[in-house]
Order: C-alpha cells, then structure tokens, then sequence
C-alpha cells in the first residue's frame, strides 16, 4: 500500500518561511527616503532562500513586482524625479555610475527618487534589463567591493556578489548616510544562520564554506 505523501509544513503567511522558522519577529521597518522598486524573476520568486521579499518588509517605501516584462513600468517610473537602476557594467557596453557619486545627493523633501532593482542570478537580471528597454536607458549604479557577501548559503559565478537585500542596503547606506540600514540586514543574517544549522555542519563545510556566494 504506497504511503501517504507528508503533510506540508506550515507557512507564516508574512515572511513564507516555515512557521517554526518565521523571521518576522527580526524584522524592522526603516523610514527609507529613497523609495525601491524590486523586479523579481519568477524563478527567484520560487526560491526559498530569496531575499527580496525581506527587503520589501523592512522598508517603509519598496514595492516588489514579479515578471520577466513589466508592461506598466514607464507608469510606474513616471511620477519619480531620479530613477537608477542598481546593476554594474557585465560587459553589455553600458558603464556603470558610482554610488558615490556626488550628484547622488540624499533625497530632498520635494524630490522623489527611485532605485530599480533587478532580482534574480545574475543571468536572470540581465534577462530582466534586456527585455525591459525602459531599464536599458537609466543611469546605473554598482556597489564599489567592500566586505565580502554574508550570504553563505547559495553559490555565485561572479565575485563580489551580494544578495539582493546586501546590495540594496549598501546602495541605501551611502544614498542616505543620515539612516542605518544594518537592522534590515538582521533578518538575513538570521536566515543565513537557520539554514546553516538545517544542513549540519558537515554538510555545510563540503558544499559552501569557503565558496563565492550570492
């Protein structure tokens, strides 16, 4: 008599992890100036360890749109004063601008400024930004490389590489100096650490210590 399949364990319906693994106690909400827009791949929507949907909850202004074309998105750009996308030049002939960049000066009260983030391995983003046009034309920004990507659990090609809550948390930091971005980082850590202890050390050591991850 074949078995019954396990039943599926429960979800917080607000950070759809596991309910005996939920991050929402960890999770903040920072008063961002800069508001954020994510547009996810579907493929990256699906994967458990993904990181932007805890972007979305820390930030007071952030929006997450799921697709891999976003006919509405001149809409959605059309109300901001500045829109840059946060991406480097992977050798698309499109140079990236600095974060520091001194005309990148913190919001004013009358200027509203978006940061357009492509989310999904970095074959995935760029598959984003090349059927979205619109993308192709915002001026860019690209983290410079500081301290090496915490996030331990998933594997990348590229150096450098931050998941997509590191890399919109550096990007904020230096937009807006005046507000710590570190406790939207708290949930990610924690994230990092639950899915560590759930492979066992062994297992952790052979498959990603010591590797590139994103």
């Amino acid at each position: 008599m074949p078995s019954s399949p396990a039943p599926r364990r429960r979800r917080c319906e607000r950070c759809l992890r596991p309910v005996s693994h939920c991050l929402c106690e960890h999770i903040s909400v920072i008063e961002n100036q800069t508001c954020v827009l994510i547009l996810q791949h579907p493929d990256e929507a699906r994967h458990p360890l993904n990181t932007a949907r805890l972007a979305v909850q820390g930030l007071r202004y952030a929006d997450l749109l799921v697709g891999e074309t976003f006919p509405e998105l001149g809409d959605f750009l059309a109300p901001f004063d500045s829109v840059f996308l946060l991406f480097p030049d992977q050798g698309d002939g499109v140079a990236p601008a600095s974060v520091r960049s001194p005309q990148l000066t913190p919001c004013k009260p009358d200027e509203a400024r978006l940061l357009v983030v492509p989310d999904g391995t970095w074959r995935k983003a760029r598959q984003i930004i090349s059927n979205n046009p619109l993308l192709q034309s915002l001026p860019r920004l690209a983290l410079s490389a500081a301290q090496p990507s915490q996030y331990k659990v998933r594997k990348a090609r590229e150096p450098g590489a931050l998941a997509t809550i590191e890399a919109i948390a550096g990007a904020l930091a230096v937009l807006e100096p005046q507000q710590d971005f570190q406790p939207l980082l708290k949930p990610f850590h924690v994230l990092v650490d639950q899915q560590i202890q759930a492979m066992g050390p062994q297992v952790y050591e052979r498959n990603h210590a010591g590797k590139e991850v994103s």
